[in-house]
């Protein structure tokens, strides 16, 4: 029998990675013309990295096919019927200042609202109605109440807005009284003036287009359908944790086995990055899903133990999720090094606090062998999306670039488009820091795939892991040979 060491090297060596991606972008052997333009453009955009990568200038031919490749995709998504909504309602941003206004607006309004509710029950909360001491003041605070609640469910703040000048305007307050000031206050608040442009702007048909165009994409944040769809995401992230702790569960129990000590191994989840690891936590991952832990000096029994990282598992619902995360988890990995050698840190996890030490949490790797051996995304969505070889949000920055909203917005009114006003993207995408996220998208794609594993098959290999030494001829009929 192998080492514990040993044998999850062999565990994570041999899982099959069904969602893995070719070195290449998919069709690579096809001429360009006969790809989508989305596999098209991650093609390109790939051979552009590797040329830059190795201190050269892509090629010359690579230009004219990224330009008619963007193209075919900005076209591709203005399609009538078949077009990306969420991309129509920029393109309509893009082209009409008071849309543009109307969804700056909107971005905030949950916000107004927010301090719009705030400042009327410090002026008119049913409680401070009851301590009133006449009964125009009562009358006065239960009426703005009632024009408050009116406007937050009816999106009437227009009404709200008219009841505080009104109210203003009455003999009692214009003889002065304890809450004129914060009725002003309210009156003349920029919060309740940007609520009532938002339902000015609101009946306008351009605005209305574009608030039908994000219907037709998705729930808008904050309406009962959108809170609905993040529960259900909730549901299945927290679905396939399960099956990735379950998973985790198994594996050490089999080192366990093979350590021949039942607590040589254990798997936390939640496990939170103190704030006392120096480092940058700014948009790192200081939250791990199920994490494989090895005791240290395991033959030892001490009190309170001390444990190595073996293996971080990341759970996501979807591949994408996962694309969309790397960035964040390669920050908590680089966040992890910032550990000292020595030291032993304090981590709080659903199981309770354990005691990590430092030397484990700086060997974290960051090239992509290190990282084999160290994280896994664990997911139970189908992979049969392997072929969208273009993330969702590198499709997205180059869509939102100024010159790709104006080659749509030129085809929004009928005219031709000139496709070289998209020689712009191509200059960003080839020089700016600004877009090395898309440059280098089709090999962090490819990363997160070859990390990533379906529960399903992590167990199946678990299970029959055999345990034996390199080069052990030894089988039964339940053990694959070595």
């Amino acid at each position: 029998m192998s080492s514990p060491a040993l044998l999850l090297e062999q565990i994570l060596r041999d899982v099959p990675r069904r969602y893995r991606l070719p070195q290449e972008p998919a069709a690579s052997a096809l001429p360009l013309r006969h790809a989508n333009p989305a596999t098209a453009l991650a093609r390109v955009i790939e051979q552009a990295r590797e040329a830059i990568a190795h201190g050269g200038a892509p090629d010359a031919t690579l230009k004219p096919r990224f330009i008619d490749a963007l193209a075919a995709m900005i076209t591709e998504a203005m399609h009538a019927d078949s077009g990306d909504r969420a991309f129509q309602a920029m393109v309509l941003r893009h082209r009409a200042p008071h849309v543009r206004e109307f969804a700056s607006l909107s971005a905030q309004a949950d916000q107004d609202r927010r301090q719009i509710h705030a400042a009327v029950n410090a002026i008119a909360h049913p409680a401070k109605q009851q301590r009133a001491l006449e009964a125009w003041q009562r009358e006065a605070l239960a009426r703005l109440h009632a024009s408050a609640a009116l406007a937050h469910h009816e999106a009437h703040y227009a009404g709200l807005h008219e009841t505080a000048r009104d109210l203003l305007a009455s003999p009692e307050l214009a003889k002065g009284s304890a809450f004129e000031p914060t009725l002003a206050d309210l009156q003349n608040s920029p919060a309740l003036a940007r609520l009532c442009r938002l339902e000015a702007l609101a009946p306008d048909p351009l605005v209305q287009q574009y608030v039908s165009l994000l219907d037709a994409y998705g729930p808008r944040p904050g309406t009962p359908a959108a809170v609905a769809q993040g529960r259900a995401s909730q549901r299945r992230g927290a679905a396939v944790e399960a099956l990735a702790i379950q998973a985790l569960e198994s594996l050490a129990q089999r080192l366990n086995a093979a350590q021949e000590n039942p607590h040589a191994y254990r798997v936390v989840s939640s496990m939170r990055v103190p704030a006392s690891i120096p480092g940058s936590h700014e948009r790192a991952k200081t939250e791990w899903d199920v994490v494989l832990l090895e005791r240290l000096h395991a033959k030892t029994f001490d009190i309170v133990p001390v444990w190595n990282v073996r293996l971080l598992v990341e759970a996501k619902a979807s591949v994408e999720s996962a694309t969309t995360d790397l960035p964040r988890l390669m920050r908590g990995l680089r966040l992890l090094t910032h550990a000292e050698e020595n030291v032993v840190y304090t981590f709080e996890t659903q199981q309770g606090p354990v005691r990590l030490h430092g030397a484990s949490l700086r060997a974290q790797g960051f090239d992509e062998c290190g990282l084999l051996n160290a994280v896994l995304y664990c997911c139970d969505a189908p992979a049969n999306g392997v072929s969208r070889m273009l993330n969702a949000a590198s499709r997205m920055q180059l869509l939102s670039a100024p010159a790709s909203l104006e080659y749509a917005s030129t085809q929004w009114d009928g005219r031709h488009a000139d496709p070289e006003i998209l020689a712009a993207v191509w200059q960003h995408l080839t020089q700016s820091s600004r877009w090395h996220a898309v440059l280098d998208q089709y090999s962090m794609l490819r990363l997160v795939r070859e990390l990533m594993v379906h529960p399903d098959d992590l167990m199946a290999t678990i299970r029959d892991a055999t345990g034996c030494s390199p080069g052990c001829s030894q089988s039964t009929a339940n053990e694959r040979p070595c």
